[in-house]
């Protein structure tokens, strides 16, 4: 499985929590490097909790589920 499939997958686990939120997370892209770049949608993206909402759920559960994951930027 590709690398961006599998961050794909992996941002599916993430997904019905920021739902049920009113809000969402798009994948822009996948560096080489292991940086992933994500767009915040809906509610999250204009919370003043997003930052945290993006490093410790989405880039934490990332991690996990894909070991070749550095680290999530938001663009």
């Amino acid at each position: 499985m590709e690398l961006k499939e599998k961050v794909e997958k992996a941002l599916e686990k993430v997904r019905p929590s920021l739902k049920a939120d009113g809000g969402d997370v798009q994948l822009v892209d996948v560096e080489a490097d292991g940086t992933v770049k994500v767009k915040l949608m809906g509610a999250c993206g204009g919370c003043p909790m997003s930052q945290m909402t993006l490093k410790m759920g989405i880039e934490k559960i990332l991690k996990q589920s894909v070991p070749e994951v550095k680290g999530v930027v938001s663009v």
